[in-house]
């Protein structure tokens, strides 16, 4: 059948962003496999036979403080997307659930965290994070990153749980289910296309993230990535080599969970998450 006129217009608008899109990717990669003279001479030009080289992988895998930084961005990450889930999951579910007196002004104020950037207040989480003694540890940049996406994770979810019928949550007190139970194995597993949604919202900016790291764990082995290439950059001399396979290395974890997520993702976004 013959598609019309708009949708080979809009499939050839969505196939120029993906190759805009994932032209820099490309290009890091390529050049990553490159020697360091070919890089700046003809940094378009694929990886040949006479400017190929792998320096840059050896020089990476062969520092074993980066398999510790990818070690550190992946166990912040992944607590990141746990706790956010959990603590977005259950919250959502009280605001939506019960009607209690200020429960629009409550969901009102998380909403405000949607708008307005956390980066706003890093003097006073480096305050509060410093009296708690978590200077230089994993745990201030996950509970960070968690009340960073919170907002977000709530107000998807909400949006979610609001279109759960309410005879099957009745049916479930009817049967004698408490409200944890109910919320544990009837509504959350219900949730997974909007869980996947916030995943994704969520890991994306945080395992690319820079500044918290830089403020929080910049020292004691307990860097990220993110702030791990740091140490290929100079103030005169700088290992593009080394920085350009870290980078394209640092893009392997982030699509392994994409491609993960992405069929709950793609269901989440059709079902009305995003608003």
């Amino acid at each position: 059948m013959r598609k019309p006129a708009s949708a080979i217009a809009v499939h050839t608008i969505l196939g120029l962003y993906t190759l805009l899109a994932l032209f820099p990717i490309v290009l890091v990669i390529m050049n990553s496999f490159k020697a360091k003279r070919a890089i700046f001479n003809t940094p378009l030009q694929p990886p040949m036979p006479w400017n190929f080289d792998p320096i840059g992988y050896t020089k990476v895998f062969g520092d074993g403080a980066v398999g510790l930084y990818y070690m550190n961005s992946i166990i912040v990450t992944v607590g990141t997307i746990v706790l956010t889930l959990l603590f977005g999951a259950m919250a959502a579910w009280a605001l939506t659930e019960y009607k209690f007196r200020w429960n629009t002004v409550l969901a009102l104020y998380l909403s405000i965290g949607i708008m307005v950037p956390i980066r706003l207040g890093s003097v006073s989480i480096i305050q509060i994070v410093a009296d708690l003694n978590l200077i230089n540890t994993l745990t201030a940049l996950v509970l960070v990153y968690t009340a960073q996406n919170l907002p977000l994770a709530i107000f998807i979810l909400s949006e979610f749980i609001a279109q759960i019928p309410k005879d099957l949550r009745e049916a479930g007190r009817c049967d004698g289910l408490t409200e944890y139970h109910i919320f544990f194995y009837i509504v959350l597993p219900l949730l997974r296309p909007a869980m996947a949604t916030v995943a994704v919202f969520t890991m994306i900016p945080v395992w690319n993230d820079l500044w918290f790291p830089l403020l929080l764990a910049p020292t004691g082995g307990k860097q990220t990535i993110t702030l791990g290439v740091q140490q290929f950059l100079g103030q005169y001399i700088t290992d593009w080599n080394a920085v350009l396979a870290a980078l394209s290395t640092a893009i392997v974890p982030v699509l392994v969970l994409y491609v993960i997520f992405s069929r709950q993702l793609i269901r989440g976004l059709t079902s009305g998450a995003v608003k």
